[in-house]
């Protein structure tokens, strides 16, 4: 899952960058607002993290929110701020922000809050994929092949969650680079194509392209 975190304070910013990271999500970080709504308008984003009060062109990221809601971008915001007052928070819900967590939070309640609006969109289905027999949870962050459970290390479930959340649908190298790893990462093709082989082989090492299938030219796609 990839996040965009637009937080002026650069050590906050880069606490909660690592803290992210470390949970298996991609985050790309921007300090004003002019380059993270760009961004935000340009880029595919399963949440994006705003400090309220921001430098740039637009300082209140509340106005960042209407115009990407006016552009129809629906990806779930989450707002940081030490506003604390009510009004301030029902200005940043009513703006279209889908939660708001005031300064100083703990790290614990951020990542509970991003968990919970990641799965918002699907809350109505089930937090598990099945394709045949393997099955990954991503709220507990565990996969499971004939009920047996296997070891992934952050990245490599969080490329097999990706191509689970597109089933059926072939994807390219630059399209799992930018969903996967952090925009600013120097990850080449090659990565991929040797996560794709690791992969492979922790989930049917006798068939390798029994799920994860090679499109030739185009990318991957996993299906039955």
């Amino acid at each position: 899952m990839r996040i965009l975190l637009i937080e002026d304070e650069r050590k906050l910013a880069r606490v909660i960058g690592r803290t992210l990271t470390k949970s298996g999500y991609a985050v790309d970080i921007q300090h004003d607002s002019d380059s993270g709504l760009a961004m935000a308008q340009t880029e595919c984003y399963d949440l994006m993290i705003f400090d309220r009060m921001i430098p740039g062109e637009i300082n209140d990221s509340v106005e960042i929110v209407k115009i990407l809601r006016k552009d129809n971008i629906n990806t779930p915001v989450l707002l940081l701020t030490a506003l604390s007052e009510t009004s301030d928070k029902v200005d940043g819900l009513d703006s279209g922000a889908d939660d708001y967590l005031t300064k100083p939070f703990s790290i614990e309640e951020l990542l509970a809050r991003v968990r919970a609006l990641i799965r918002r969109p699907v809350e109505q289905n089930s937090t598990i994929m099945k394709i045949g027999e393997l099955k990954l949870d991503s709220t507990n962050r565990q996969v499971f092949i004939n009920d047996k459970e296997l070891t992934l290390t952050i990245r490599e479930f969080a490329l097999l969650e990706y191509l689970m959340s597109v089933k059926g649908r072939t994807v390219s190298k630059d399209q799992i680079i930018n969903h996967v790893w952090n925009f600013d990462s120097n990850v080449l093709p090659n990565t991929v194509e040797v996560f794709i082989k690791r992969l492979r082989n922790i989930i049917s090492k006798e068939e390798p392209q029994k799920y994860i299938k090679t499109i030739r030219g185009i990318g991957y796609k996993i299906e039955e």
